[in-house]
């Protein structure tokens, strides 16, 4: 392949010295109104042609970078020198080969000035070229390279997101701890490889659970750290006896000291009762849960404070309720509410209510997937937010086994039309 390029490369290359013949013929005609001689003028287009090509591609002045004040000048002598020894050995050719009468120095004094200048001007043609084109080839490489490092940059950033993804993984609870009168299942799925969302849910004893769900401002990396602390932090101050105000507000006191400018978390913290089946909780500015109860009536989870890492000095307050069999808990993100579709439409709470209720005894495990599923199905998987989804349901129990918290709606109107006057 290397000599079939190298072959065409010099065929092109005595195609266009022979076009140069054919010009330096027709322009020596118009000037001096006489035909010139061919041969003469194909043995100085040939020979002054590959002669001052070859030289000029293989003689490099040495230390004198393209870029140098004195780059041109030194080229421009060098030229000279080359067309000097060109035109002398294409003359004598002429002179040998065409038989001339008389001495060769008089025959070089006489015939020396068009081929010298006609080789000035093709010999600064070609130098121009060869000059462009190895710019343009350095800066082709410099373009490779930086494209290479640019790749190789990416892969390792690739790399290490992959690997901080694998570490919040990590950091979420695998098997979510359960009681006895309740099922609690949990999502994390976020829009990049790494997010800002988090959930958690911690035993604290026997009847006890920390429940939390979290959404810290932002995405990537930056807002994977900073829910990494957060993490910690409740996991550090979650204990039985430890009030969701108190939590709240000993993670806002770290946050409002160390966080940066324009970074804040707002967390649902709560603590789930299997003995008096009461969750006491406290909502630092995130979303409100939704609870549906087991009649089919739906109501938020209401307690205003605020976020944290904004206003160190906030009072957080706990708030009750008590969760009744077939009661079913819904704590999330606004990645689950604001996912949109192609039309610019938000899933909203009230898919997220209708679909619960349409589930019929369907496990938390099963619900927490379809729920997740139709988000994605619904924005037609371009998460613009990490989705974050936690149920809790206040479960039956019947004589043989746990039945699932939702019952079916439709049974129980009609159960409570029944009862009525």
């Amino acid at each position: 392949m290397k000599s079939a390029a190298t072959s065409t490369r010099i065929f092109r290359q005595q195609a266009l010295y022979l076009a140069m013949a054919a010009g330096v013929y027709a322009v020596f005609w118009a000037v001096t109104g006489q035909a010139p001689s061919l041969s003469a003028t194909l043995i100085y287009s040939f020979f002054l042609g590959n002669f001052t090509a070859l030289a000029l591609q293989n003689i490099q002045i040495p230390g004198v970078a393209c870029k140098s004040s004195w780059y041109w000048p030194l080229n421009l002598v060098l030229l000279l020198a080359v067309t000097a020894i060109a035109v002398t050995l294409a003359t004598l050719l002429v002179f040998l080969v065409l038989g001339t009468p008389g001495d060769f120095p008089q025959f070089l004094s006489t015939g020396w000035k068009f081929p010298a200048v006609a080789n000035m001007i093709f010999g600064m043609a070609l130098f121009i070229h060869h000059t462009t084109r190895r710019r343009l080839e350095d800066r082709n490489r410099q373009l490779e390279r930086t494209i290479e490092l640019k790749a190789a940059e990416r892969e390792l950033d690739a790399e290490e997101l992959r690997q901080a993804r694998e570490i919040q993984q990590g950091l979420l609870p695998k098997d979510l701890p359960q009681l006895s009168e309740f099922e609690i299942a949990g999502a994390w799925e976020p829009a990049c490889l790494v997010g800002g969302d988090y959930y958690d849910v911690i035993r604290l004893s026997k009847d006890k659970l920390a429940i939390c769900i979290a959404d810290v401002v932002g995405k990537g990396i930056s807002a994977a750290l900073l829910m990494a602390n957060v993490q910690a932090m409740v996991r550090a101050f979650a204990t039985e006896t430890a009030a969701p105000a108190s939590v709240c507000s000993r993670i806002n006191s770290v946050l409002c000291g160390n966080i940066a400018t324009g970074k804040f978390v707002t967390l649902f913290y709560g603590v789930l009762d299997a003995g008096s089946r009461v969750l006491k909780f406290t909502n630092a500015g995130h979303l409100r849960p939704i609870l549906i109860g087991n009649n089919g009536i739906v109501k938020h989870l209401e307690n205003p404070g605020a976020l944290l890492g904004v206003f160190p000095d906030w009072e957080y307050q706990d708030s009750a309720i008590e969760l009744d069999p077939g009661d079913l808990l819904m704590a999330f993100t606004d990645g689950i509410t604001e996912a949109m579709n192609a039309d610019g439409e938000e899933f909203g709470e009230e898919r997220l209510i209708q679909i619960a209720r349409k589930t019929g005894e369907q496990s938390m495990e099963e619900l927490k997937t379809q729920l997740l599923g139709r988000v994605q199905e619904f924005c037609n998987l371009r998460m613009r937010d990490d989705a974050t989804l936690i149920l809790i349901a206040a479960c039956r129990v019947g004589s043989e086994l746990r039945k699932p918290a939702l019952i079916d709606f439709q049974t129980n109107a009609a159960e409570l039309a029944g009862a009525g006057p």
